[in-house]
């Protein structure tokens, strides 16, 4: 196997130092608006849900303050809802999901269950279209202490006096065609070691916990989203991003093992759901309603069982 040689920075077979790291950072700008887009909607959800800032990016806290929204009606003899966006923040639908979601459904639950939602956690990876951090960590590895990127350790302080009372967690994901050509090689390039080109699936699935697996619930929010975009179907091997398709549009990964976001609490139903927002079948209006749709499938699933 040849190790891969073609991304720009680094030497090939030989991990990132500091050096590489900076001309990563070097060469990334701000695309869009962390302020427009998110913190300009959180504000408008004030008078209706309370608003908490969690924590800020220490890259520059004045740009980029973390906000979670939560139920104000909270009452611990309901169950507790947790959902989650842009932890890679390029995934665009997953932010824009998150807070569509809250603006438009979320009151019919009001007093039925407790919400948080936390609907961008990586805001320079969003501003700037990236899956890592500044520091070229990738926060949806790194939820585990202790945590090598703040992104993760500040969502993990404001869960962790839930985290044994949340029923639900939906994290909002994409896989996206610059997997294959940026961010899988900068990994490589990253770690110095090969780059094996992949394939992307084309539509919407869900990763469920290896630990704790709940088929009935994963199909609950394929069904839905069956009815907003199409479901990714299996490879010739039978398999979803290496992983083998265990139910239409399901596969499974040890969560917690992995440091991802959607293991952080001892929920029942957890999955992440993951939009391919790079298909001709699909735009990003049903990317966003598919991040939609699984969310609220998940709370009806939850609360009719």
């Amino acid at each position: 196997m040849a190790i891969h040689d073609s991304y720009p920075i680094g030497t090939p077979g030989q991990p990132w130092g500091a050096a590489e790291v900076s001309a990563w950072r070097a060469e990334r700008s701000i695309k869009r608006s962390y302020a427009a887009d998110v913190l300009r909607v959180i504000d408008t959800l004030r008078d209706r849900y309370e608003v908490i800032q969690y924590g800020q990016l220490d890259y520059d806290p004045d740009r980029y303050p973390l906000f979670a929204i939560k139920s104000r009606d909270w009452r611990d003899t309901q169950p507790s809802v947790l959902i989650t966006g842009g932890v890679h923040g390029y995934e665009t639908s997953g932010v824009l999901g998150a807070l569509r979601f809250v603006d438009r459904h979320a009151e019919r639950y009001r007093g039925r269950v407790n919400l948080i939602v936390a609907p961008c956690v990586s805001p320079w990876g969003y501003e700037t279209i990236q899956r890592w951090n500044m520091h070229a960590v990738d926060p949806n590895r790194s939820f585990r202490e202790p945590s090598p990127a703040q992104e993760a350790e500040a969502l993990m302080r404001l869960v962790a006096p839930l985290r044994e009372r949340v029923l639900v967690h939906v994290d909002l994901h994409e896989t996206t065609d610059t997997d294959e050509s940026e961010f899988r090689p900068a990994l490589a390039a990253r770690d110095g070691i090969a780059h094996v080109p992949g394939e992307i699936p084309d539509g919407f699935y869900l990763v469920d916990d290896i630990e704790q697996p709940q088929p009935a619930f994963q199909q609950a929010v394929i069904a839905a989203v069956a009815e907003v975009t199409h479901i990714a179907p299996a490879d010739h091997d039978g398999k979803i991003i290496g992983s083998v398709v265990v139910a239409p549009g399901v596969i499974r990964y040890p969560l917690k093992q992995l440091g991802l976001c959607a293991g952080i609490t001892s929920a029942r139903y957890k999955t992440t759901t993951e939009v391919y927002p790079d298909s001709p079948r699909a735009s990003s209006e049903q990317c966003i309603a598919a991040q939609v749709a699984a969310v609220i499938a998940a709370i009806d699933y939850t609360l009719a069982h």
